[in-house]
């Protein structure tokens, strides 16, 4: 067959290319979709070829097995789109091609991305709207729920891990709730969750697990899951927390030799939420002070300062600091390197703001093994981030912000 173009065809062409030039590639990609189509089509015609041993249209005789048409289906591509295929058959029905599995719609890769996606912070609903454009396709929700179901695996055995080779000497532990689909119902869960520092300075996500972020039982719970796996209670001496109802308590019980840091800034809030307005600077001033002082030793001295100022104007907000202020200035005890980590639970304070920040789009988290996926891949990438920023790294400029606290956060005798 011979094509013959008149040159007013072509300038037609070209005209309608420049008047819609993404029609041109349009119709490049439905020519790509079509041959690669026909092309996944020939090379199972070849396997059902190799599978009955001849050749179409020959005949043998006997009980043997024989071709016996096509179906048409659509898959999806990466980079291509969806493309149509016709899968040959056999008269038996035991033919099963290896080229396009049965049971599936699009290629493995596209599975890999969609769920790649969908951990990065893109909704479910949005994939569905998005995934016409990206595949050729719209793709159910329920379809992408199916897909990231097979990371469940995955995220079990990395929160089930082994921990009996990581030498942790401080846990930061906190809680972090989220809306969640229980069944028929919409509860408020929380999950707890833990640091833990290694002897090198580097923060691992040790556990991830749902209970009653008020709940003493739950903390024990947590706690003795986490020596289960092999992490050796003797080496931890120290935990930072916010001061949640019974976990304080129950730390001290499942780690004896351990020390308690309670959070400066939940405490400093504690006690500046008991001061009228007029003396809230000065007593956050105060405060940083004693927070920020050179030795505990001055810290000691500062705090006594803060009791005679304000014993007999606010009561309340010095019984508030006095309950706290032996944990509050625990990591005094430990390296000077270490201290800008230890004053604070900032360290899980910003992993759990990223928690809240990814799930925000969500609304509703589909459940706990949902929120198990997130989380994990949302860990890891943030114990990526840390590689870099070891607790105990001393920065070259860290002696300058020491002297610039001492400088402003501290009273001078």
């Amino acid at each position: 067959m011979k094509l013959e173009v008149t040159v007013s065809e072509i300038a037609d062409i070209f005209k309608e290319i420049q008047e819609r030039p993404g029609q041109l590639f349009e119709m490049i990609r439905l020519d790509i979709r079509e041959v690669v189509g026909k092309y996944l089509t020939t090379m199972m015609n070849a396997e059902l070829t190799h599978y009955l041993g001849r050749d179409p249209y020959v005949r043998v005789s006997g009980a043997v097995n024989h071709r016996n048409g096509s179906y048409g289906r659509g898959f999806a591509l990466k980079g291509i789109g969806e493309v149509h295929v016709d899968v040959p058959r056999d008269r038996k029905g035991e033919f099963k091609t290896s080229v396009i599995p049965r049971s599936k719609q699009y290629e493995e890769e596209v599975a890999r991305d969609f769920s790649i996606l969908f951990l990065a912070g893109v909704s479910t609903r949005s994939l569905s709207m998005i995934s016409e454009r990206l595949i050729g396709r719209r793709i159910s929700p329920a379809e992408i729920s199916s897909v990231n179901a097979e990371l469940n695996t995955a995220v079990e055995a990395w929160r089930r891990r082994d921990l009996s080779q990581e030498w942790v000497k401080y846990l930061f532990m906190d809680g972090v709730h989220f809306h969640m689909r229980m069944g028929r119902s919409i509860e408020i869960v929380p999950v707890l969750v833990a640091i833990g520092v290694t002897e090198t300075g580097q923060k691992l996500i040790l556990s991830l697990q749902s209970g009653d972020k008020e709940s003493a039982t739950s903390w024990r719970e947590f706690f003795r899951d986490l020596k289960s796996r092999g992490l050796d209670g003797e080496k931890v001496t120290l935990g930072m927390m916010d001061g949640l109802p019974g976990l304080e308590t129950v730390f001290r019980e499942e780690f004896p030799k351990a020390k308690v840091q309670r959070c400066q800034v939940h405490v400093a809030r504690n006690v500046l939420a008991k001061v009228p307005k007029k003396f809230k600077q000065d007593v956050a001033n105060n405060l940083r002070s004693i927070f920020y002082a050179p030795s505990q030793e001055k810290a000691w001295e500062y705090f006594e300062g803060f009791r005679q100022r304000w014993q007999k104007i606010i009561p309340s907000a010095v019984a508030c600091l006095e309950r706290n202020i032996d944990a509050c200035l625990t990591f005094f005890n430990f390296p000077p390197e270490e201290w800008i980590s230890l004053r604070t639970t900032n360290i899980i304070e910003r992993l759990n703001k990223e928690f809240r920040r990814r799930t925000k789009v969500m609304e509703i988290v589909a459940g706990e093994i949902a929120c198990y996926r997130i989380l994990a891949y949302i860990s890891l990438k943030m114990e990526m981030h840390w590689r870099s920023s070891p607790v105990g790294k001393v920065r070259k400029n860290l002696p300058f912000f020491k002297e610039l606290a001492y400088e402003y956060f501290t009273q001078k005798t």
